[in-house]
């Protein structure tokens, strides 16, 4: 009889024990009551009806899905090599665990078909370039896809697209004639800015000279305006007589003498000027008379 009751006292404390569920922070419990959906339990320490009811456990953090490699024809009949990771969170324990089955599995192949239908959009060099914009779109396909299941794709990353090998090395080749090229590019425009710089300096150090030679014979000439004024200032403020210019003229005539011409050619008023010479030539006879030998 006292093994019964131990017995029977095992069996009750089994199944109170069974009706004390622990849900963990990152979860969220599902209570079921002869399989239809009760509540929804947070975390801490639960209670349910033993026998009557199960509680379902749901993971809430966030989730990666890796999308596996798959051949993508793209736009101009390029067959590259495509994979992704997906991130995504529950944010309806119920949804998540009613309305999809195999969520994992289900979120792996919506990812494929809808990369598949993104890269066969665009052209080879697109989707090399444009690998943000793939992520945009696949993670706004997703979500909106993934909405009735109750979770949220948080972001989508594109991990590879891998050219054939043929393709990446005529890639290479045209990168580098193109690398070469603006290369070429810029050395002619480099030759092309030194000839012109070259030829502005020039141009400035002639228009210097010239400037300079321009303040040389504007000051000469300045100079020598000033000094023709001077002379001739100083000639009427000594009020020269006929002698004196007669004198003068007479100067100039030796010196127009000393040169190599076998002609020279006098002004029409020589005459008035050479009367007044033969004048001044009578005027020194009178005042000037021979000295006589002194004797000793």
């Amino acid at each position: 009889m006292q093994v019964l009751l131990i017995i029977i006292a095992v069996v009750v404390f089994i199944i109170v024990a069974s009706g004390i569920k622990i849900v963990r922070p990152w979860e969220k419990g599902l209570i079921e009551r002869l399989g239809k959906y009760q509540r929804t339990a947070d975390s801490g320490l639960t209670i349910i009806v033993p026998v009557l009811e199960r509680m379902l456990k749901v993971d809430m953090r966030e989730l990666v899905v890796d999308v596996p490699p798959q051949a993508v024809i793209t736009k101009d009949n390029v067959v590259v090599e495509v994979d992704a990771v997906i991130y995504y969170e529950v944010t309806d324990p119920v949804k998540v665990t009613y309305n999809v089955a195999h969520y994992y599995t289900a979120a792996t192949k919506l990812a494929q078909t809808n990369l598949r239908n993104l890269v066969g959009d665009m052209a080879l060099d697109e989707s090399l370039t444009s690998r943000e914009v793939i992520n945009t779109k696949l993670r706004q396909i997703l979500d909106d896809a993934t909405d009735k299941w109750g979770t949220r794709v948080t972001r989508v990353e594109l991990q590879r697209i891998e050219p054939p090998t043929d393709v990446t090395e005529a890639m290479h080749r045209q990168m580098k004639a193109e690398r070469d090229r603006r290369a070429m590019i810029l050395e002619a425009e480099g030759h092309k800015q030194s000839a012109i710089l070259k030829a502005e300096g020039q141009a400035e150090a002639i228009r210097k000279v010239a400037d300079a030679d321009k303040y040389q014979k504007l000051t000469v000439a300045k100079g020598e305006a000033e000094a023709i004024e001077t002379v001739f200032g100083a000639i009427h403020k000594g009020r020269p007589t006929n002698d004196l210019i007669a004198i003068k003229y007479l100067e100039a005539l030796q010196k127009i003498a000393d040169g190599q011409a076998t002609k020279i050619f006098l002004p029409l008023e020589a005459s008035g000027i050479l009367g007044s010479i033969a004048g001044v030539g009578e005027l020194l006879k009178e005042k000037v008379s021979p000295e006589k030998p002194k004797e000793y």
